[in-house]
């Protein structure tokens, strides 16, 4: 192989389904490399599952997949272990880490992931898909550690795309470490911080009663989006406060 090293390639897949009992079934639940995935017990009638990471990463030249589907009338909450650290590896070029979301009309989907920390010397894109049906419920949270204690970061970029009947519902990215655009430490973005993050809520209750527009403290605002959503976006110096941040403002939209 000529010394070229090449980066982990894995993918795991959950689908859930009505059981038809008044619960949700996973008929397939499957990870490989360094995503797994198991089931932890349940509350009513939603499935629980948690990716724990196998091996460290991603690294340098990686490329993970993790896709969940969500048919109507089940109701899935996905979390995981751990962090996941983006680190450099062996392997030239930049990893990437892709996330595709399926929630058809009547199902509900929770996705609550650790925070994706860029240590410093990573090169990591980001992309997350979510495609939702007329009537599909979804909270989904996103957070991001720029560098370990005293650490600069990598490179990050992340990219969230929604839609909800096909047409569009939020379209955003961010790019943030050496080679980013310029300006994005500055007043106007990050202004010092190093946590991240952001809050989707999309319910059909939001087209009838939409949320007010308003800041949440010095470093959160609430954004309602056009269609039955809002969009909670927050700074914070560390992951801790971020997390508490968000996790204020999702118990009053609950």
């Amino acid at each position: 192989m000529d010394g070229v090293t090449t980066g982990v390639r894995a993918t795991a897949r959950i689908v859930a389904r009505d059981d038809g009992r008044g619960g949700t079934s996973l008929p397939v639940l499957a990870g490989e490399g360094p995503l797994a995935l198991r089931r932890t017990r349940a509350r009513g009638t939603e499935a629980r599952v948690m990716l724990v990471g196998a091996m460290s990463g991603p690294l340098g030249g990686d490329h993970f997949t993790v896709e969940a589907t969500v048919g109507s009338g089940a109701l899935l909450r996905t979390g995981s272990a751990a962090a996941t650290i983006a680190l450099p590896g062996q392997a030239k070029g930049e990893a990437r880490y892709d996330v595709r979301l399926d929630v058809a009309a009547d199902g509900e989907l929770h996705w609550l992931p650790e925070q994706l920390i860029s240590a410093g010397g990573s090169e990591l894109s980001v992309s997350t898909r979510i495609d939702l049906a007329p009537g599909a419920r979804l909270v989904y949270r996103e957070e991001q550690v720029l560098g370990r204690f005293g650490e600069q970061p990598g490179r990050l970029t992340s990219r969230l795309t929604v839609r909800l009947a096909g047409r569009p519902l939020l379209d955003q990215e961010v790019a943030c470490g050496p080679g980013a655009p310029g300006g994005w430490d500055g007043p106007a973005v990050l202004a010092g911080h190093r946590a991240m993050g952001q809050l989707l809520v999309v319910r059909p209750e939001f087209q009838r009663h939409p949320a007010e527009a308003r800041m949440l403290g010095e470093s959160a605002a609430l954004t309602p989006l056009a269609g039955p959503g809002v969009l909670v976006t927050a700074v914070a110096p560390n992951a801790l406060r971020l997390r508490r941040v968000l996790n204020e403002v999702l118990e009053t939209l609950a």
